[in-house]
């Protein structure tokens, strides 16, 4: 597997000074960056969030949760937002390109070029839209294999107040999930990315089977994944 390199075009901000002075900014960031991508996927109550967060201390990814995201911007009292509250409400995914959309702005804000996106691509759609519209496919992808009464029972233990912490709206998602990955899981079984992990056990058994691929990873392709600099944002999704 080799690492992808990720091309920024210049991005030009042009305003108008009370001089009358036209000031151009560049708001490029990043020209050239290899980047090293995992998704970790699995169905609501598998235990990614937690294990994304074990990796992050370990090996020094950035941890953008899609689902965070998200409710970061359910938050926000816009139209969008409130378009997205209504969406996971009803059990339904939120359109690819908004999700997009906001993984990108947060990658590109990151210093680091090591991601572990957390619950996407949920679909085979969309897959095709961040590689399009990102240009890059993963290095690897983690799916968490676990049963579904053990995940609706970790869901609706965990009590953080969340609207899609029911039993009606986790059965909703469950069915979704099962549905639309399946695409996604395959299309990367082909192409030999997928690592399946047992995810019931302990956290520290559970990341034991998931350390041996990010250092057989890291021993074939690039320098050693250390704990480094890191925004995690973090959620159990």
């Amino acid at each position: 597997m080799v690492p992808c390199t990720w091309k920024f075009t210049k991005v030009f901000t042009t305003r108008i000074l009370d001089d009358g002075v036209i000031e151009e900014k560049d708001q490029a960031r990043i020209e050239d960056k290899n980047l090293h991508i995992v998704f970790v996927l699995g169905g609501p109550g598998s235990g990614k969030g937690t294990q994304c967060s074990k990796i992050v201390d370990t090996f020094g990814f950035s941890h953008l949760s899609a689902g965070e995201l998200l409710r970061r911007e359910m938050s926000s009292d816009t139209e969008i937002g409130a378009m997205i509250c209504d969406t996971i409400k009803e059990g339904k995914i939120v359109p690819s390109e908004v999700t997009v959309k906001l993984l990108h702005k947060h990658m590109e804000a990151n210093e680091n070029n090591k991601f572990l996106i957390d619950g996407f691509p949920r679909t085979d759609e969309n897959r095709v839209a961040f590689e399009q519209f990102i240009g890059v496919e993963p290095v690897f992808v983690l799916y968490f294999e676990c049963p579904e009464e053990e995940m609706v029972r970790r869901v609706l233990s965990r009590n953080e107040g969340r609207i899609d912490d029911n039993i009606e709206t986790i059965k909703k998602r469950l069915k979704v999930f099962r549905k639309l990955n399946l695409p996604v899981i395959n299309h990367y079984s082909a192409r030999g990315k997928v690592h399946k992990i047992n995810a019931v056990g302990t956290i520290d058994g559970v990341f034991d089977n998931i350390r041996s691929h990010f250092v057989a990873y890291e021993c074939f392709n690039i320098a050693p994944l250390q704990a480094g600099r890191s925004d995690l944002i973090h959620a159990s999704t």
